[in-house]
């Protein structure tokens, strides 16, 4: 079976975390400041801050940029559960804005007739590793005087316009989870270019203190340990040359897969650097079920990213959030992930082709 995922932990990451553990070390302490630092540098932004996972620093960013109960924070419901997860954390609603059906992105053509007199922030998600139109998602923001929060969980080295995802909003949450286009096993990190959010951001994470036990706001315990930052300060460095291997294998399956019946491979602009946390394709929705078991049958590994919107999980509905977001619905019926990361080989590639022609003819 090819996995969807597979994450890539070589020695050099190992030797790192044998030294954290030799040194005494473990919890937040100079490794964390270096891979704060590093980040902040590949980023292109003047703070990054470190927590212990991508859900802690939407959570923590919120807090940081003024995010408060009662407030409205506009987002995407075709993604991970936590992003709107984290304005409940905060005691905010969110709002859901349906998604452009080419990018899987929100649509900010339908973003301003969702603000209200009580929206405070828009967070987009740069779903897959494909950035969000943040041009004009920041001139509705600006427009507004919103703030946004870039969930850049799934885009680590992405591009928009020159710049790389996390450093457009005025702040970006990174998830560094196991099969992320980089990893520190679990983590994350806030980028942003305000001393103000990044001041707020380093106590929330750490009880509120402004320095040791000095605590001047209600904070919680979302630091990283310095043996998560050891595994990224190597994974950063490999992370360009990774993503490359997932372009050029996301460019073979598109190019050999584009004139096969019934499957629609993913499209992304000419403006933005799509690193392909996912290769996601679609087909008929009647179709799904029997061609995720003929791909798994022909061991091609498969996932769903996202069966059903956020405001359809229990959750929400017991909330009583609701939205109506056909594009987002449609999506969801559709879509199938199919392997595309750096441990992807030529054969793998021929191999996934291949099943997917077949596929098309039997199924399709």
């Amino acid at each position: 079976m090819i996995p969807i995922a597979k994450p890539l932990i070589e020695d050099r990451e190992i030797e790192e975390v044998v030294k954290v553990l030799r040194s005494g070390f473990i919890a937040q302490g100079p490794k964390v400041a270096e891979f704060e630092r590093k980040f902040a540098e590949y980023v292109g932004v003047k703070h990054a801050v470190a927590t212990s996972s991508g859900t802690t620093a939407l959570h923590t960013a919120l807090l940081a940029a003024g995010v408060k109960a009662g407030d409205e924070v506009i987002t995407t419901p075709f993604t991970f559960v936590a992003t709107s997860n984290s304005a409940l954390y905060v005691g905010a609603k969110p709002v859901f804005v349906d998604i452009d059906p080419k990018t899987y992105n929100i649509d900010p053509k339908k973003i301003e007739e969702a603000i209200t007199d009580k929206t405070k922030a828009i967070m987009p998600v740069h779903l897959y590793g494909q950035p969000a139109d943040m041009d004009t998602i920041c001139e509705i923001a600006d427009y507004h005087d919103l703030v946004v929060i870039e969930d850049a969980a799934q885009a680590h080295g992405a591009v928009y316009n020159d710049k790389r995802t996390g450093s457009i909003g005025n702040a970006g949450c990174f998830s560094f989870y196991p099969t992320k286009n980089m990893t520190t096993g679990e983590g994350g990190m806030i980028t942003t270019n305000s001393n103000e959010i990044a001041e707020a951001a380093r106590m929330f994470r750490a009880h509120g203190e402004s320095e040791r036990y000095t605590h001047v706001v209600l904070g919680y315990n979302f630091r990283m340990t310095d043996i998560a930052a050891a595994i990224g300060i190597v994974q950063l460095k490999k992370l360009d040359t990774l993503n490359v291997k997932r372009i050029k294998n996301a460019i073979y399956l598109t190019e050999h897969i584009k004139n096969i019946d019934g499957i629609e491979p993913p499209y992304a602009p000419e403006n933005v650097r799509h690193v392909f946390h996912q290769y996601t394709i679609r087909v008929d929705s009647s179709k799904r079920d029997d061609m995720i078991k003929f791909l798994n049958d022909k061991g091609v590994g498969t996932g769903i990213h996202y069966p059903k919107p956020v405001y359809a999980q229990k959750l929400y509905k017991d909330l009583g959030i609701t939205a109506s977001c056909p594009e987002a619905e449609k999506a969801a019926s559709e879509v199938i992930s199919i392997p595309v990361h750096p441990s992807v080989s030529p054969e793998d590639l021929e191999k996934i082709v291949a099943a997917l022609e077949k596929a098309s003819k039997t199924i399709l």
